[in-house]
Formats: C-alpha cells, sequence, structure tokens
C-alpha cells in the first residue's frame, strides 16, 4: 500500500474517531439512556466542546470525499508523487490538529490549520494535471 493510501486509511479512521467524540460527549451529558434510546427530541447540550466537536465533525465532511477522490484518482492513474505524500501528509496531520483546536475554541490558529489542510488537498489535484 502506497504511503498516500495509508494517509487515507488514517484520515477514514480520524473520521470515525470524529463520529464517537461527540456522541461520547452526548452520552456524558444526557446519559446512557439517552444513547440507547430512539433520540427523538435531542436537547441541545450545555456543553460548548459537544459542539465545537460536531462542527469539527462537520468540517471535515465537507473535503473528505474530495480528500478521498484525489487520492484514489492519482492512486489508479499512477499520478503518485512528491506532490500527493506531501499532500496527503498535510491534509491528514492538518485535520488531526483541527480536532483539538477547535474543541478549545481557539481562534485564528484554527483557521489557518484549516488552509493547511486545503493546501494539501491542491497539491494533490496539482499533482492529477502536472
Amino acid at each position: 500500500m502506497t504511503t498516500e493510501l495509508t494517509y487515507l486509511v488514517a484520515t477514514l479512521v480520524l473520521a470515525l474517531v470524529q463520529v464517537l467524540l461527540p456522541a461520547a460527549g452526548r452520552t456524558l451529558e444526557f446519559g446512557i439512556g439517552w444513547n440507547a434510546g430512539a433520540r427523538d427530541q435531542t436537547p441541545p447540550s450545555h456543553n460548548p466542546v459537544v459542539g465545537r466537536l460536531e462542527r469539527a465533525q462537520t468540517n471535515l465532511y465537507e473535503t473528505l470525499p474530495l480528500f478521498i477522490g484525489a487520492v484514489l484518482i492519482a492512486h489508479v492513474t499512477g499520478a503518485e508523487s512528491a506532490l500527493t505524500l506531501w499532500g496527503a501528509a498535510l491534509y491528514f496531520w492538518a485535520r488531526v490538529a483541527y480536532i483539538p483546536l477547535y474543541a478549545l475554541g481557539v481562534p485564528y490558529i484554527r483557521s489557518l490549520v484549516w488552509l493547511v489542510s486545503l493546501a494539501g488537498l491542491i497539491l494533490i489535484l496539482v499533482a492529477l494535471f502536472i
């Protein structure tokens, strides 16, 4: 498996972690009975970290399909290069850093880290055209 595909797998694991983090926060707040129930009416969380973790998850899901597609196209077409390697690494590690920055409510730096992940995605896409 190439390094880019390894980063793709790691990013999918990260996405799963981002599903579990806010769910765990809500379970801690509302109890296991709420989690096991139908959750027809989810009360608003009073913990701002839970909301931030949910928004961080949504943010990942906005670019994740693009990352998956770009890495797979690079692999299938044989376009993997230093650009795709750096792009995948930047995307993954920036997404890892983004979670605690968002959860802690760190402004500006969080946005810069998001831009790094976007730059990583763009590097992969550029590699497809050169």
